[in-house]
């Protein structure tokens, strides 16, 4: 029979958890607030990481829990907008001063929906240093050729021609012309056979009723948008526009490719009127910014200041009185015009002849001239009398010019 050993005792295996209790406590303990610092409001949060590492006092203490504090305002420096295809590395255009314009300066009125409101813009800019033309807006954004019912505008025209008295007149429009119409009693949709034909007959009626007037006009075609279908429909309404305008005696002007790439597709951002990119259209892909509509008045600007009279200089050219005007189709030639007679690329001077291009030429038993002599067989034609290559002996006197002395040449010794 095995005997058991009974364990022993150690107070050593006692008090070593008595003494990391009493630790732990202490340590504890020192950590709390005082009742001195409870009175003050005071109340810090206790982790683990008070055991091991003992907390200094900073300055600002994130766990002790105080009177919220006012927060200081951050002033924020605004930032500098994105540069975009518009924008890039330039400064803003600065603004053109606009002179006063005279009593009696000339007209030029625009009418149209939104985008004749814009090329309106574009020209006053163009003209705003001119004293003598003043461009009035009297375009309807919402207008067309389709709702009569709302703004007709062949009738609008005439009333605003004999109201404004314009040197001329400036149309575009057709932007919100993508809709059905009433023809006779029925609703065709956009772009039919009859809406296409009812289209044009009142493209034609605008034409006509600014023409009878009196006052000329241009016509400013449509600009290419970011909707592919709704580009095939401006480049149909432009053909009909360019038909009526023509019909009428006027000009149409066409700016598609002002707002396209080399590929014909529609662009954002462009070239503006000095070659510089800037951004062209809103994001719509419809409406026109401030340097689009610029470039839509570039377009219209020389054939509008031949309308006016005006040279590339900015001055207004006038004819005398005393000068015939010539009929249409009829050019004035000045009588006495001093006329340079032809000149033979072979001159016949080098040939010893004296007759010019054309002339009669006398009949010679040798039918080689000099020049051919000279090449052919080696023989030069005799030298004039005192020049370089006379060697004649004696010399011979030189010829005696009309109305001046008789000269004789030097005598070789």
């Amino acid at each position: 029979m095995a005997l058991t050993r009974r364990p022993r005792f150690s107070l050593l295996r006692l008090t070593t958890p008595l003494v990391a209790v009493a630790v732990a406590l202490t340590a504890i303990s020192s950590t709390m607030p005082t009742p001195a610092v409870a009175q003050e409001g005071i109340l810090r949060k206790w982790s683990l990481r008070d055991l091991f590492m003992p907390r200094r006092e900073p300055r600002v203490d994130p766990f002790i829990i105080d009177e919220p504090q006012p927060r200081k305002k951050i002033r924020k420096t605004p930032r500098k907008p994105k540069a975009t295809a518009g924008n890039i590395g330039r400064a803003a255009d600065p603004a053109v001063p606009v002179v006063e314009k005279l009593a009696d300066a000339r007209v030029v009125l625009v009418i149209g929906d939104f985008l004749g409101g814009g090329i309106a813009e574009g020209l006053g800019t163009v003209f705003a240093e001119n004293a003598k033309i003043r461009v009035i807006d009297k375009t309807n954004g919402s207008s067309g050729l389709v709702r009569e019912d709302y703004y007709n505008w062949p009738e609008k025209a005439k009333a605003l021609i004999e109201q404004e008295k314009p040197a001329a007149v400036i149309i575009m429009m057709g932007s919100n012309d993508r809709q059905q119409m009433r023809v006779a009693d029925t609703r065709e949709p956009p772009m039919s056979a009859a809406w296409t034909k009812e289209y044009a007959a009142r493209a034609d009626k605008l034409a006509k009723a600014i023409a009878d007037t009196k006052v000329p006009f241009l016509w400013v075609g449509m600009p290419a948008f970011k909707s592919s279908k709704m580009n095939t429909d401006m480049l149909a309404f432009n053909d009909i526009y360019r038909a009526a305008t023509e019909a009428a005696g006027s000009e149409f002007v066409d700016v598609w490719d002002g707002f396209v790439d080399e590929a014909g597709a529609f662009v954002t951002s462009g070239p503006d009127i000095n070659g510089q990119p800037v951004r062209l259209r809103a994001d719509d892909g419809i409406n026109v910014t401030r340097a689009g509509k610029r470039k839509l008045a570039f377009f219209a600007e020389k054939p509008l200041n031949k309308l006016l009279g005006i040279t590339p200089q900015g001055t207004e050219t006038v004819v005398p009185a005393s000068l015939p005007q010539a009929t249409p189709g009829e050019l004035n030639v000045p009588v006495n015009i001093d006329r340079t007679v032809p000149v033979s690329l072979s001159d016949p001077e080098l040939d010893g002849g004296t007759e010019l291009l054309g002339g009669q030429t006398a009949a010679t038993s040798d039918p080689r001239s000099p020049g051919e002599k000279l090449a052919v067989q080696g023989i030069a034609p005799a030298a004039p009398a005192g020049r370089i290559d006379d060697f004649s002996w004696p010399p011979k006197p030189l010829p005696a010019a009309q109305g001046t002395e008789t000269t004789t040449a030097i005598i070789r010794r």
